[in-house]
Order: C-alpha cells, then sequence, then structure tokens
C-alpha cells in the first residue's frame, strides 16, 4: 500500500470512528426523556451504565487523531478535519455525559407532570434533529445546513426558559422541582453541544469560524 493510501485509510477510520461515537450518541439520546417518567429506573440504570462506552471510544479518536498528527504531519484541509474530530468526539462525549446525568435524575425522582415532560421531550426531539442534520451537512459539505442547525438552538433554549420560568414552579415538591430544573438544562446543554459540533463542521468545510464569517457578512 502506497503512504498516500495508508493515510487515507486511517483518515477514513477516524471518521468512521467519529461517526460511530455520534450514531451511539444518538441512540442514547433517543426516548431518553421518557425515562423520567418510567415506572421503575432499570432503563435509567442501563443509560448511566452505557456512557463508559463512549468514553472508550472518544479515548479511542483521540488517540487515532494524535498518531495522525505526530505521524503523518497532515496540513490544510486534513489537519482540519483531525482536529475539529477530536472537538467533535469531546463535545459528543459531553452529550453523552448529560444523557447520563438524565437516568441519575430518575434515579432520584419520578417526574410525572405531563406538560413538562411533553417541552422536554419537545427538547429531546428537536436535538434529534439537529445531531441528524450534522452528519448530513458533512457528508454533503452543505454549509448553509451547518448555519441553520447553529441557529436552531435558539428553539430548545426557548424551552429551557419556558420550562424555568413557568412550567417548573406548578410542582410543589422543591426538590423535584430542582431535579426537573436540571433536567431541563441537561437537555439545553446537549443542543449547546450539538451547536458546537455544527460550528466545528462549519470549519472543516470552509476553513473560517462561524462566528467570524458572521462578522464579516
Amino acid at each position: 500500500m502506497t503512504y498516500r493510501g495508508k493515510f487515507s485509510d486511517e483518515m477514513r477510520r477516524l471518521y468512521d470512528n467519529v461517526n460511530s461515537l455520534g450514531n451511539e450518541c444518538y441512540d442514547r439520546l433517543k426516548g431518553s426523556t421518557s425515562i423520567l417518567s418510567s415506572d421503575n429506573t432499570d432503563d435509567a440504570r442501563r443509560l448511566v451504565a452505557d456512557d463508559l462506552r463512549i468514553n472508550r471510544l472518544e479515548e479511542e479518536i483521540n488517540t487515532q487523531a494524535i498518531n495522525l498528527i505526530t505521524t503523518q504531519q497532515p496540513v490544510a484541509t486534513d489537519l482540519r478535519l483531525i482536529i475539529s474530530s477530536i472537538k467533535v468526539a469531546d463535545d459528543l462525549e459531553r452529550i453523552s455525559d448529560n444523557i447520563s446525568n438524565l437516568g441519575e435524575v430518575r434515579k432520584r425522582v419520578r417526574i410525572t407532570n405531563e406538560r413538562l415532560l411533553l417541552r422536554m421531550s419537545t427538547m429531546e426531539r428537536l436535538a434529534l434533529l439537529m445531531l441528524a442534520d450534522v452528519k448530513t451537512a458533512y457528508d454533503t459539505s452543505d454549509v448553509e445546513l451547518c448555519t441553520e442547525i447553529i441557529t436552531r438552538d435558539e428553539d430548545i433554549d426557548a424551552l429551557f426558559v419556558q420550562i424555568t420560568t413557568s412550567d417548573i414552579f406548578e410542582e410543589t415538591d422543591a426538590f423535584l422541582t430542582g431535579q426537573s430544573q436540571l433536567c431541563a438544562k441537561y437537555l439545553e446543554r446537549i443542543g449547546d453541544h450539538i451547536k458546537n459540533i455544527a460550528e466545528h463542521v462549519f470549519y472543516v468545510l470552509t476553513g473560517d469560524k462561524h462566528e467570524s464569517r458572521k462578522q464579516m457578512n
């Protein structure tokens, strides 16, 4: 195999691992808010335990990326992609942490407020769409979709504000109120991390930081 062929194979393996990590996080996020009202804590405990697999995959990606930088000395687009892979893996790992935190809350309390649960499940669905679309944006080199995903995080933020300024005050149990606020914050943070990923993809595709490009327009 030629030097360039070996490098291409290693870059493909790095992409595949980041993609696998994204798929794992997507699967973990899907249905995570329904666990909050579950009659038992079995699913919540599994959700927490599965985070270890995410941590191991992130470590593998970091090792791959560092090896590529130190042994192949990549430049230009390849270097941007490798560095962004490390950042994307970090954001995905933090998404997984926040998903685990939802499981930890369910281990402590059960949330039954239907309006609150509906808004949280809407936050989950919005985040799932963002996560799926950010992969599409990268695979199709769609810079406009990246920008759209970044702005969509505002919808999740708006639901977070609704939950923490109105819905939450329907609860009379102070501990339950605090735990519900935590869940809303975890979901809001998941949206923030997906926004970060979209910004990393934007950088890979354009060579510019999204904020810098926005200021120029």
